[in-house]
């Protein structure tokens, strides 16, 4: 059977909504931690999670940072009855122009993002939104004119001060847009508590949720361990919370996300034999896109850039030239052609889905939070740990452990092959 015939109603489970954690415990920390070791099961508490990682082992999480991509502007009404006008909202999802996720925070009076719309038929092309937004000392105008349709969403363009940048107006008007499970509006703890302690790259729309659990003195244990801690950043899309609609996983269409990775990371995952522990989904995607990267330099060392992005179903096409590359050889493909190309760093996207019949290739064990039925991370679990992912579910489920993004989180160490 084809990967894509995967059924995603054989990957679910009963997940009330008195477990779904609607906020975080008031220290991260305290939470709970399920470990699963080699199909052994049992608990402990987070901030003991440097007990179950090697000595001298490779730690890598996301340091991407949350913004505030929920926009409002409110339509002006032209009919006599005095009711306000329809409430737009405008979701940021990915820069247009400038496409440069640092250059698009520093852009000071225009830029446009593809977006998803709320309320869509009441903005009609050709209308431009406005909304006074207080910057400063300054009251500030921002104006939203709707464009072209994408694949993933609608073009906006933003006009304002060509004195004040876009991060100032997302501070300004912006909402942190928390997981629409929670059944809430975000608060103003959420700002804090929905960004990890070592958050600081701008540009997801949902929190790189496992890391929620780490602080200061966690991370100050790790290292007391002798634990290396290395960051690399995914800036996680709405799709994230997109769920399979789709029969078969075939069906299912990823977003593409941006990724970097520096060479200083790239060389200390060479150091550790090309193998790493992974704080997180995003993580786990993004280490694996560089088993597949390095494999299509290997093939064309002289690949341009824009070619580097991994599709969805790439992992699956060619297994059988897979045997001969290992994580170390690709990855010093990447280095290498990092320094024909006189880089610091990677910059690219990935598209990859990882579902049972994934052969990992850097990610060794994982850190990550408990995920939603039929979602593609929790078939990122499967492939991890196979159809133990069933018993760790049930016992989460059985001994009062906190699900999704606020929950509580497991450490996997799956079988030896």
């Amino acid at each position: 059977m084809s990967v894509t015939d995967i059924k995603i109603k054989d990957y679910t489970y009963s997940l009330p909504d008195s477990r779904i954690a609607k906020y975080p415990l008031e220290h991260r920390d305290e939470s709970k931690l399920l470990v699963y070791d080699q199909g052994n099961i049992g608990q402990d508490v987070f901030k003991n999670v440097s007990q179950y990682i090697p000595e001298r082992s490779l730690l890598v999480y996301n340091n991407t940072k949350v913004i505030y991509a929920r926009l409002h502007f409110r339509k002006e009404n032209n009919d006599a009855t005095g009711q306000p006008g329809a409430l737009i909202e405008v979701f940021l999802l990915e820069p247009e122009m400038p496409r440069d996720y640092e250059q698009m925070f520093q852009s000071k009076g225009r830029c446009s993002w593809v977006c998803m719309i709320g309320n869509l038929k009441k903005w009609r092309e050709g209308i431009t939104l406005s909304r006074t937004v207080r910057v400063g000392e300054r009251d500030i105008v921002i104006k939203a004119e709707r464009g072209e349709e994408k694949a993933t969403g609608w073009v906006v363009s933003f006009t304002f001060a060509d004195d004040v940048s876009f991060a100032e107006i997302l501070e300004a008007m912006g909402e942190l847009p928390i997981p629409p499970y929670l059944n809430r509006k975000s608060e103003e703890s959420d700002k804090t508590t929905y960004q990890t302690v070592y958050s600081k790259i701008k540009g997801s729309v949902a929190a790189p949720t496992a890391g929620l659990h780490f602080t200061p003195e966690v991370l100050s244990d790790i290292d007391a361990h002798n634990i290396e801690r290395q960051e690399v950043t995914l800036h996680v899309g709405a799709g994230t919370f997109r769920p399979v609609k789709s029969e078969e996983i075939g069906g299912h269409v990823m977003h593409q996300e941006y990724i970097c990775v520096s060479k200083a990371v790239i060389e200390r995952l060479i150091a550790h034999e090309g193998h790493a522990i992974a704080v997180g989904t995003t993580s786990v995607r993004t280490l694996e896109s560089l088993y597949y990267i390095g494999c299509k330099i290997l093939s064309n060392p002289n690949i341009e850039e824009e070619k580097l992005i991994v599709e969805q179903w790439e992992p699956y096409k060619d297994k059988a030239s897979e045997e001969d590359i290992s994580s170390v050889k690709a990855l010093e493909a990447i280095a290498d052609w990092l320094d024909r190309n006189g880089l610091t760093a990677l910059h690219t996207s990935t598209k990859i889905i990882i579902v049972p019949g994934y052969q990992y290739h850097i990610v060794s064990r994982l850190i990550t939070n408990f995920h939603q039925p039929q979602s593609t991370l929790l078939l990122l679990v499967s492939a991890f740990i196979g159809e133990d992912w069933r018993k760790v579910y049930e016992y989460a489920l059985n001994n009062d452990f906190r699900f999704l993004s606020y929950g509580d989180s497991s450490i996997l160490i799956p079988k030896m092959s």
